[in-house]
């Protein structure tokens, strides 16, 4: 009972949750995440990468588990500040609807597909993912469903199924733990993710199976999050002065014990990052895993590409 009061996401709810964390400052997250903005785990082939070369290769990677394909329509639920559904539309010439709950990346993505002249190809809004229409070729989600909360996984898991078509492909993009069930550091609730909670697979896969959906691929990032925290935490570092400026020292504090402990959770802890593939049929994807580094290199630079 304890579990699902501390994740309480139910609509209205799920915004206030939403805003004590995403609708920080925005000049915040420029002080330690990439150039794009990719406040989600990155993709480290070989350890050596920047920051910007991980997060590239963590948004080509998903796009290559989605197979998009030209005119495609596909939802973002959790879009942040929009650079995923940004380079999808660049890259893969498909049609993005992104979902978001914060005020600030909901501002901040509609400036930028704006900017790239890409507002005929990607819309952002302000919805909850209960709340959508239609349906769609795709399904994204990157580093949302921590915000949802067991109490909502078998609604969270169903609407996908309705809102994918028959042939579609999901791709889910999360913190989970490799134990069983627990619940969120009481600290890190507080003053970090009210609401949020990092589950075990047990506890995803229960919700999936009574979905209906095919688990078509799961992949364990296990210190990929570890070495993005610690590009994290060392830009914030750099930056520590100017993050004092904008809040104030006893947030600085707060921000650090946050990055410094997730990443120790991460590297030494029992925190990993699960990328979960689904779809209604069994052969909505290939049969091998050959063809993702293979689609991967299909996705040409954005700026080369005409949408």
């Amino acid at each position: 009972m304890l579990r699902r009061l501390h994740q309480d996401n139910r609509l209205g709810r799920a915004r206030v949750n939403v805003a004590h964390h995403y609708d920080l400052s925005g000049a915040l997250y420029d002080l330690f995440l990439d150039q794009d903005r990719q406040y989600s785990c990155a993709y480290f082939h070989n350890g050596a990468e920047t920051l910007e070369e991980a997060q590239e290769k963590k948004k080509r990677h998903i796009m290559a588990k989605l197979l998009l394909e030209p005119g495609m329509r596909v939802l973002d639920v959790g879009s942040g500040w929009g650079g995923l559904a940004l380079e999808m539309a660049q890259t893969a010439s498909v049609d993005v609807t992104g979902l978001t709950l914060s005020q600030e990346q909901l501002a901040v993505a509609n400036k930028r597909a704006a900017a790239d002249g890409l507002t005929s190809h990607v819309r952002f809004a302000m919805r909850d993912y209960r709340d959508e229409q239609g349906t769609y070729d795709r399904i994204v989600s990157v580093g949302m469903f921590e915000h949802v909360g067991v109490a909502h996984y078998r609604t969270y898991f169903d609407t996908l199924s309705k809102r994918l078509k028959s042939n579609g492909v999901a791709l889910v993009h999360a913190i989970g733990r490799t134990g069983p069930p627990g619940s969120t550091d009481p600290w890190l609730r507080k003053y970090i993710f009210p609401g949020g909670y990092c589950p075990s697979l047990s506890e995803v896969l229960a919700a999936v199976e009574r979905s209906g959906l095919w688990v078509t691929d799961i992949e364990i990032l296990r210190l990929h999050y570890a070495e993005t925290l610690r590009h994290w935490f060392e830009r914030f570092q750099v930056n520590r002065d100017q993050a004092k400026a904008i809040y104030d020292e006893r947030f600085c504090r707060m921000w650090e014990f946050y990055l410094a402990s997730c990443e120790a959770a991460f590297r030494n802890g029992p925190m990993m990052v699960f990328q979960l593939q689904l779809s209604h049929r069994r052969d909505a994807v290939p049969l091998t895993r050959d063809y993702v580094a293979a689609k991967g290199g299909q996705y040409t630079v954005a700026e080369d590409v005409a949408v």
